[in-house]
């Protein structure tokens, strides 16, 4: 079996690849603090909860943005499941061609994204993940990354209007019964939800514009369901989309 792991700012997403099967899959927080022993207890018990033996598990990936937890995080699948995970980053096969400037500066999981997205609907295309921030990555025509964009995260901009504006209370982000709001949490949760989904569907449109051909859009990312309903022209929301672009990647690079 195949473990796959994505290291976010925020969470981090593993899963146990059984051939092309995800088994199984957990969104864990990303405590930067925990130990190399801390995150094995935890991983360990993980798997146990599902019935995967340990030593069923002979390969591993990781992807992360968040370079302190990268080594710890390598070290525990070494040291748990005796493998030494294969990181993304320069050097690995990922199949498709960057057109960043600088390609160094594409964080590993917008690339691990278009590579799912390509294998998912095609390309051209256009994935929006939304996380901690929200990224909207497009591929050409032939499969090239072409770039992006970057937004603060629903979240990240919920919890600076909280902070800033001491006399608003801090609200769930969930859909409220209309858009305009008859008191301040109705008020507020419409912004988030209907403005954030606005600004999404404002951003695909622009962006369509300016591409080739016709892009497909997948949205992933923990908010995606949240805002699954109000987004226009979407061909697939997939949460699992990063743990599928690990385990096409993983395939790529491959001993024979």
């Amino acid at each position: 079996m195949l473990l796959v792991l994505d290291v976010g700012n925020t969470h981090i997403v593993l899963g146990v690849y059984e051939e092309e099967t995800l088994r199984a899959s957990w969104r864990l927080w990303t405590h930067h603090s925990r130990t190399e022993d801390q995150w094995a207890v935890e991983v360990a018990g993980l798997l146990a909860l599902q019935g995967i033996p340990r030593d069923s598990v002979d390969a591993a990936i990781l992807s992360s943005v968040v370079p302190p937890m990268t080594g710890i995080l390598a070290s525990m699948i070494e040291r748990l499941f005796g493998v030494e995970a294969l990181q993304v980053g320069p050097g690995v096969k990922t199949g498709i061609r960057i057109l960043y400037e600088n390609p160094l500066e594409v964080g590993a999981d917008r690339i691990v994204n278009s590579v799912a997205a390509i294998a998912r609907v095609g390309a051209p295309a256009i994935v929006v993940d939304l996380g901690t921030a929200t990224t909207f990555d497009a591929i050409s025509p032939r499969g090239e990354y072409l770039g992006g964009v970057i937004v603060p995260g629903l979240v990240v901009s919920a919890e600076a209007l909280f902070s800033r504006a001491a006399k608003l209370p801090r609200v769930d982000v969930r859909r409220p019964p209309r858009l305009i709001g008859r008191n301040t949490v109705h008020s507020i949760q419409s912004g988030l939800y209907h403005g954030y989904a606005a600004m999404i569907n404002g951003m695909l449109g622009r962006m369509r514009a300016e591409m080739e051909g016709e892009p497909r859009v997948v949205v992933t990312g923990g908010l995606s369901s949240v805002l699954a309903e109000e987004l226009v022209g979407v061909d697939l929301i997939d949460p699992d989309l990063t743990l599928e672009g690990l385990r096409l990647i993983h395939l790529r690079n491959r001993t024979p």
